[in-house]
């Protein structure tokens, strides 16, 4: 009886996830295929990871929030059994340590991000790649985050990644390839860029150096929460209010790419309140300098800009750091990555520096969506639909229909001698542009119809004469 009223439950999904129909995989390939094409001008090729990764590769790499969103997997079979309870439980409470035995029965967790498997792949596969190594992935990544708009627990990350090499053309480059991609698919973008030597500067100049990756974690959040929050969650971190003072202009500072980074310059270098130098902030500049130097040669036709407020919050990043945002559309960004130093160090191969950047594809196709930005042309994977007049009919249309298919022309032969009213139902339906009507008389004189169903323009073939045809179906 209870398997009988399972199955009379509505199908459902669980929350955070999607189903892509023919339409929305057309439009999401278009997508893929777009940012694929920009990615191999560039000369980066494709790889894949396995969807889980050992726990020990993830866990650590993205900071104590990111942690807390890795989907762990239990273990084959009873992940429980034989476990010792005891020794998991806290000293002098009946609760359990919950982390420590997640451990035990979880080795494995969905990937976070396509970086870090990345940096697993490098050192694994190191004696068998040609370094630098310039690689692109598209695959989906999980997060046990809370669903809400533009925001999923899984989605698909488009990477583009190069590592073995510490120059800054190569940031240029990622900058380059944002601007085609979004230039190929009509969106217009802003490209915010900082560095987090920049930000390391901030907990320096105010006294709490030990305090980095708090101070970013809160001012990460600054376009979610606003400033005063911000300023709260660092006070409630440890920093004093005069801390929180000297960092308050950094994150209003206004101004050219260049003033801003004169203003900083001289904050860095003794001029804020504390009167604390900062040589690491100094180099951050410098390298800031140096890349806005390169976009400034190279033409690039999105809005950049230098925003000393931009944090990402991932513990790996070291230098240059981006956000991509639609001017458009009301989103998130949309894509988001930066230099980092120390990833492989972790797996055993030390300085070897990277730079990458995420292309977040569930997040752009919203934004394509929202401002009907996909070709028309995708309405339909099907050219023409050869229309089912009867048996002896079907038989002359079929060598036709493979010699189309063989051109590369997407053809579908309507299955059954249904009335003609319902074959053009499924063409009109289905958005396909072109209806072929062959009845006795046509395969009688070797003839084959299409029918333009948009312009209503109808000609007649040669059954043989495929070249004619393609030129009708353009």
């Amino acid at each position: 009886m209870l398997f009988w009223i399972n199955m009379a439950q509505k199908p459902s999904i669980p929350k955070g996830t999607r189903d892509f129909g023919q339409q929305e995989m057309a439009e999401r390939n278009y997508i893929f295929d777009t940012i694929k094409s920009v990615f191999r001008t560039y000369g980066y090729s494709q790889i894949e990871t396995p969807s889980m990764e050992n726990l020990s590769t993830l866990l650590g790499k993205y900071g104590d929030e990111g942690d807390k969103l890795l989907f762990r997997v239990l273990n084959s079979g009873d992940a429980f059994s034989g476990i010792d309870y005891d020794a998991f439980r806290v000293e002098g409470d009946k609760a359990y340590n919950s982390k420590a035995l997640s451990l035990k029965v979880c080795e494995k967790g969905l990937r976070y991000d396509l970086t870090v498997p990345f940096a697993r792949y490098v050192v694994q596969h190191q004696n068998e790649i040609t370094f630098p190594f310039k690689r692109f992935q598209i695959q989906p990544v999980w997060r046990a985050d809370r669903p809400q708009k533009g925001r999923y627990r899984e989605f698909y990350q488009c990477d583009v990644d190069v590592i073995g090499s510490r120059s800054q053309m190569y940031e240029l480059e990622l900058v380059q390839i944002v601007d085609r991609v979004f230039h190929l698919l009509d969106v217009n973008v802003l490209i915010k860029i900082n560095n987090r030597k920049v930000l390391t500067g901030f907990a320096e100049i105010c006294g709490f150096p030990d305090k980095v990756v708090d101070i970013t974690v809160a001012i990460d959040k600054l376009d979610k929460i606003g400033l005063e929050a911000v300023e709260t969650e660092m006070m409630e971190k440890g920093l004093s209010e005069q801390a929180v003072k000297v960092i308050e202009p950094i994150l209003q500072l206004s101004g050219t790419t260049e003033q801003k980074i004169a203003t900083m310059r001289e904050l860095m270098n003794g001029g804020s309140a504390s009167g604390i130098v900062s040589e690491t902030g100094l180099k951050g500049l410098d390298e800031l300098e140096e890349l806005f130097g390169f976009i400034g040669a190279a033409g690039i036709s999105a809005q950049v800009e230098i925003d000393l407020s931009l944090a990402r919050g991932l513990n790996y990043y070291t230098g240059a750091i981006f956000e991509v945002k639609a001017l458009d559309w009301a989103i998130g960004s949309i894509c988001g990555g930066g230099r980092y130093d120390n990833l492989t160090g972790i797996f055993g191969l030390p300085d070897m520096s990277g730079v990458g950047i995420s292309f977040g594809a569930d997040r752009i196709f919203d934004v394509l969506k929202g401002l009907d930005k996909f070709p028309k042309s995708l309405a339909s994977s099907t050219t023409v639909l050869f229309a089912n007049m009867g048996s002896a009919e079907l038989l002359y249309v079929l060598p036709v229909a493979k010699a189309l298919r063989e051109a590369g022309v997407a053809v579908e032969v309507y299955p059954d001698a249904a009335k003609l009213k319902k074959q053009f139902d499924y063409a009109a339906k289905k958005a396909i542009p072109f209806l072929s009507i062959n009845g006795e008389t046509e395969a009688a004189e070797g003839k084959i119809q299409l029918k333009n169903l948009s312009t209503g323009d109808q000609q007649t073939f040669d059954a043989t004469d495929i070249d004619a045809i393609l030129a009708f179906l353009g």
